[in-house]
């Protein structure tokens, strides 16, 4: 697995480096198009080697995408992109931030689970009710730093940017946790399995993960003020309450993504602070940068690859297509509804409301959870049904939110 691993490192710089001389995409998004059409020469090529295709397929899908994500790169993503958030900026639109991450996901997940558990029949398709709500957890948390530049681009307001960037982080840890508690209820035989129980299970992950992450950030925050500009020393601080605190975090049984975003914003509102020095802070957030770009870079081959692994299936797909409408439908009146619970002069517009739906790419934490499923004909369902709905995300999404936002700013 190692050595397959160090391939997708390559396969991901070569991407890149195509994608930088002639494609000219945003990397996230020329890279996952490029790993796709890398997929599809390889199907082609199983015309005339099939044997080869099969023993890829096989790495492919031992690769253990969620493993690699879970245990490795979210980590190191959440906590890098909160750290190159302005913790005032956030703080001044803290209630959306909130309010869409939380409400705004359980709200989601409802309409989704519900509207596909409906439709599904219509094409042939059966998932339990349970199994559905499973489907509208996994699919609602939203990751959109692939398009942030692009909103930049776009001359998106600073306002609408925070919204974006702040519901993204909290919403990915939010998400895992309402898609596991729904999840154990589905799975589990446990007839004590209570409302209460699973309400408390809730808020341990989620009120946990945010005490961990508070004190590992204060903690980090501690040890960097002291290292008197020692660049490399602080580096490896970052990485230990990055590594360390994410470990500790899944030992203890609490949200390991929501600690690592509150540890990287209380550590990155200590590094741009005026008082830190200057050079350390540019080290320090240079090696964030890249380590973000490349673990994005090398996230987007594996989902461009696990094309190789899907069992295509003409109704699975229809079903997808249909998704992409009801997701995104979901994802308006979700924010909508949660819009009603701000005060007023802190509202989204409209026009907002509807750059922050089409701005709610979906991504790898999508396609991670749905492997998470028990193996049988849900999980074949629901991967196909997720993979079209994240193509489409970032591809079609992602490369059109530009002028999305020109015209709603019109």
């Amino acid at each position: 697995m190692f050595q397959t691993f160090i391939g997708i490192v390559a396969l991901s710089a070569l991407l890149g480096l195509i994608n930088k001389k002639f494609l000219k995409l945003p990397e996230t998004i020329g890279v996952m198009i490029l790993a796709i059409l890398t997929s599809a020469l390889l199907g082609l090529y199983s015309l005339f080697d099939a044997e080869s295709i099969v023993n890829l397929c096989t790495i492919i899908h031992d690769l253990d995408f969620r493993t690699i994500l879970f245990e490795f790169l979210l980590g190191f993503l959440l906590f890098a992109g909160a750290m190159h958030v302005n913790f005032q900026d956030l703080a001044k639109e803290w209630r959306p931030v909130l309010l869409y991450a939380t409400l705004g996901v359980l709200i989601s997940t409802f309409i989704v689970g519900t509207l596909v558990y409906y439709i599904a029949p219509l094409i042939g398709i059966n998932i339990p009710y349970i199994y559905a709500l499973v489907f509208g957890s996994l699919i609602s948390p939203t990751d959109p730093i692939a398009v942030l530049a692009l909103l930049t681009k776009a001359g998106t307001s600073k306002d609408i940017e925070i919204k974006i960037v702040g519901e993204s982080l909290f919403n990915d840890g939010v998400g895992i946790v309402v898609f596991l508690t729904i999840l154990s209820l589905a799975t589990s035989m446990d007839a004590e399995l209570s409302f209460s129980h699973i309400t408390q299970e809730f808020l341990k992950e989620v009120v946990g993960g945010i005490v961990m992450g508070l004190a590992l950030g204060f903690l980090g925050s501690f040890i960097i003020k002291r290292l008197e500009a020692d660049s490399v020393l602080a580096i490896h601080v970052t990485l230990a309450i990055v590594m360390g605190g994410y470990s500790l975090s899944a030992a203890l049984h609490i949200s390991g993504a929501i600690a690592m975003v509150v540890a990287g914003l209380v550590m990155g509102h200590t590094i741009h602070d005026a008082a830190f020095d200057k050079h350390q802070r540019k080290d320090v957030y240079l090696f964030w940068k890249v380590i973000d770009e490349i673990l994005n870079s090398i996230l987007f081959v594996l989902i461009g690859l696990e094309i190789i692994a899907l069992d295509f299936n003409v109704n699975y797909f229809v079903l997808g297509l249909i998704s992409i409408v009801i997701v995104l439908f979901a994802r308006y009146i979700s924010l909508t509804a949660a819009n009603v619970f701000i005060k007023s002069k802190d509202r989204s517009s409209f026009k907002t409301l509807g750059i922050l739906t089409w701005a709610g790419l979906r991504g790898g934490i999508s396609i991670a959870l749905v492997f998470s499923l028990p193996e049988g004909e849900i999980r074949t369902t629901l991967l196909m049904i997720t993979y079209v709905i994240v193509v489409f995300s970032i591809v079609v999404q992602g490369l059109s939110i530009e002028r999305v936002v020109k015209y709603l700013k019109a």
